[in-house]
């Protein structure tokens, strides 16, 4: 029986309402339909829960003697809620925490049309009186609407995720339900923490972009032929499933490097007996010191501290999986081969684009997740993992014997031991305590947490690929399921027809991807991609320069009073033509990717008062000469 007691609705208003609305959503959001149209569960709905007329007769939603929208005007209350929380000019998602009647989620589809709105409501009986009471019907069928229901509310991390978009800061608007929240405090305050953790990602990727940049773009420029030589993994795509084979699909062996990657070393030869072995570069050479060689290894990091992982280790019969702007050497060490995954920057994909796309893998930050991300790739149907601890268990950062440990033992001194390494390793990345998979409480930090957070979220999209940890120690990780040892070794042998399947795989290699024909056309295509690419650059950097020189007189000439309109007008239509030049630029990526954030060159601007006029004038002048050192820095680099 349903809960909700209508007071001045007719009966049959609601179920009118009820039918077109839900006739909405059974088109537009099935999972969602069905989930509403099912049966309410023991303590799903609010005590107290009813719906009331407000004074300005629409209905308004009470629980216990809490008003969840105003009782007077809930239309006029939730636009000054949306109008206070909605930033003008922005185009991340508008978050509704706590739904109620859906007069807040309303307001911000008037407001901000072209917004996405990601709504989460705990209770979907809430939910369901909406859909009773209110024709909802407008709001329902725009595009761009996630619904996040109960449970965890772990969604609004994979629904941020879906509305991501390269180059744009995904900080969402949030409008708040105080009642309902409130009301659910520990759930909204986890959802909220989920956010936070999800959006932390910017902030990382901007710090990381800050320091690294200009390493990516010297490595990337190193590597540009291996672009032309190393196929893609996208030749790999599918070759563990049993669908063109004919046979039965292969599980695939991850072994990350954290610290209860220890407990599998006396299993793992019999492991790779049953599996494709997959390590990251950390953990390469634990799995050699247990005599057992990989059949690949995944290395992303463009620092040369990571190649050191790499560095004089000999795995002749392994596959190494590489983006194209790791540290140089890398690709030079003695594997029997090389795939390129395709490149996370613009100079990279330039040339991938006008030559050999390799295949895309994603990125969480760690080399764990690329190359959890290859597994799948690789259609494996389960994935077993060791060492994804994403924590400290017992206090241990890596397996022992890594060489984060190795490097500072030797470096150690009397004042300054090998223990401090780890000390600050537990200390300097804000740690806190966190529950791992068994229900205990384990160390864990900030940058470790943001892995975990991304883990969960490609989990929740590749539902039917089963994710098996061997161990419990490590953080608890939605999705990710504990099993043993014991049932991985309960698989049958595989190794032969893994080995019959990479054959076959470099069979089809050596009769397309390097036959003399395929190397000539992309040869070819290779020069071509570099004119082009030099080209653009020398023409953005001319024309920046050119646009920061006019800025800047105008801007000098306005401060003394000397600007005249005619020599103001001239100088802005310059600067127009400027902008819908780099618009129409095939390398503007290229060039932009070092350019400084806009809030730094908005802090740069004088603290003397301007009219419009020069604010407009010595910010160009700021952002024209940034773009031309950019360009000249791509240019020096690629020139040498």
């Amino acid at each position: 029986m349903h809960t909700v007691i209508f007071t001045n609705v007719a009966v049959m208003e609601s179920r009118a309402f009820w039918e077109s609305n839900i006739a909405i959503i059974r088109e537009k959001y099935p999972g969602l339909a069905e989930t509403l149209e099912a049966g309410p569960e023991s303590g799903e709905t609010p005590a107290g829960f009813h719906i009331e007329n407000a004074s300005s007769g629409i209905p308004t939603l009470v629980i216990g003697s809490l008003h969840v929208h105003s009782p007077r005007d809930p239309v006029r209350e939730a636009s000054r809620l949306a109008e206070a929380a909605l930033t003008e000019g922005v185009r991340a998602p508008v978050i509704i925490l706590g739904f109620g009647l859906g007069y807040a989620a309303e307001a911000a589809a008037r407001i901000a049309p072209g917004r996405a709105l990601i709504i989460v409501e705990k209770h979907k009986e809430v939910l369901r009186a909406a859909l009773e009471t209110r024709d909802l019907g407008e709001l329902l069928s725009r595009n761009q609407i996630i619904f996040v229901l109960g449970k965890d509310g772990y969604g609004v991390s994979a629904a941020l995720a879906l509305f991501e978009k390269p180059g744009e800061k995904t900080a969402p608007d949030i409008i708040r339900n105080r009642a309902l929240m409130n009301l659910d405090e520990d759930w909204y305050t986890g959802v909220e923490a989920n956010i936070r953790t999800w959006l932390s990602k910017d902030d990382v990727n901007r710090a990381t972009l800050k320091r690294f940049g200009k390493r990516w773009v010297r490595n990337l420029s190193r590597n540009l032929s291996a672009i032309r030589d190393i196929p893609g993994i996208s030749h790999l795509a599918g070759m563990l499933g049993g669908g063109e084979t004919g046979g039965m699909d292969i599980p695939a062996f991850l072994a990350a490097a954290g610290p209860t990657l220890d407990k599998t070393g006396p299993f793992l030869s019999e492991i790779a007996e049953r599996c494709v072995v997959i390590a990251v570069d950390t953990s390469l050479r634990f799995l050699l010191s247990q005599g057992v060689e990989p059949d690949f290894v995944v290395s992303v990091d463009p620092q040369y501290w990571n190649f050191r992982h790499l560095d004089r280790v000999l795995s002749p019969n392994a596959y190494l999986v590489a983006e194209s702007a790791v540290y140089p050497p890398c690709l030079r060490q003695n594997f029997k081969g090389a795939f390129l995954c395709g490149s996370l920057f613009p100079l990279g994909r330039f040339i991938e684009d006008r030559l050999d796309p390799k295949g895309s893998l994603g990125a969480g930050g760690s080399v764990a997740t690329t190359a959890w991300d290859f597994a799948r790739v690789l259609g494996a149907s389960s994935i077993w993992i060791a060492g994804l601890d994403l924590s400290f268990p017992e206090l241990k950062t890596h397996f022992k014997g890594a060489l984060f440990e190795t490097r500072a033992h030797a470096e150690s001194t009397r004042f300054v031991p090998g223990e401090t390494w780890s000390v600050r390793a537990l200390r300097d990345g804000h740690p806190f305590n966190a529950k791992n998979s068994l229900g205990f409480p384990v160390l864990t930090d900030k940058r470790l947490s943001l892995y975990a957070a991304w883990f969960e979220n490609r989990f929740r999209l590749y539902p039917k690929l089963r994710n098996l940890s061997l161990s419990g120690e490590g953080i608890a990780i939605k999705g990710l399921e504990i099993s043993s040892v014991e049932d991985l070794l309960a698989l049958p042998p595989r190794r032969e027809e893994i080995k019959r399947r990479l054959e076959s795989v470099l069979a089809n290699l050596n009769n397309g991807f390097f036959s003399s024909e395929s190397e000539k056309v992309r040869s070819s295509h290779y020069e071509g991609a570099l004119k082009t690419l030099i080209e653009g650059l020398n023409s953005i950097s001319t024309l920046a320069k050119d646009a920061a020189n006019t800025a800047k007189t105008a801007f000098h000439r306005s401060r003394q009073g000397r600007l005249l309109p005619i020599d103001e007008e001239r100088a802005l239509k310059k600067l127009d033509d400027a902008n819908k030049s780099l618009s129409t630029s095939k390398v503007k990526e290229v060039a932009g990717f070092l350019f400084p954030e806009i809030d730094e060159l908005e802090a740069q601007r004088s603290p003397a008062a301007l009219t419009p006029i020069q604010n407009h004038l010595e910010f160009s002048s700021r952002f024209y000469n940034a773009l031309a050192e950019a360009a000249g820095y791509n240019l020096a680099i690629l020139n040498k």
